[in-house]
């Protein structure tokens, strides 16, 4: 005698559970990016205002030179010489020549400091430089 005919298979439902860790990942690759994306940048820094300031598609794997208001140099939160800055700054462009630097220079450093920066690039050969301004308003 066949007891099982009559039986109808469990019904699949709506799975909650893959759902659930999914978000749960996006939310840790979201707290992570907004962790590093606020390490690169030192806080404290007032860009200077531009007319013609746009926000620029970021490029993947730019390095972004922080100077404050004294003229000090930082790169992800740690403050650099300029040998430092030069040697780092080589190593990477011999590995990437057309490695993207952005300067984040406050609007009190001195003149001389980011024609420092600059020149810095220019001896290890980066040329692709940009500089960090806000828009006026």
């Amino acid at each position: 005698m066949n007891f099982r005919k009559n039986l109808q298979p469990p019904q699949v439902g709506f799975q909650v559970v893959p759902l659930i860790d999914i978000m749960f990942l996006c939310l840790i690759f979201f707290m992570v990016s907004a962790a590093v994306a606020k390490r690169e940048t030192k806080m404290g820094i007032t860009v200077p205002t531009a007319i013609s300031g746009i926000r620029a598609a970021r490029q993947t794997g730019e390095i972004i030179i922080n100077l404050d208001a004294e003229g000090r140099i930082f790169i992800n939160n740690s403050e650099m010489t300029p040998e430092r800055l030069t040697s780092a700054l080589g190593e990477v462009a011999k590995e990437f020549p057309d490695q993207p630097v952005i300067i984040r220079a406050d609007a009190m450093t001195r003149h001389e400091r980011v024609i420092m920066v600059l020149d810095i690039c220019r001896t290890v050969d980066i040329w692709n430089v940009a500089f960090a301004t806000i828009p006026k308003k």
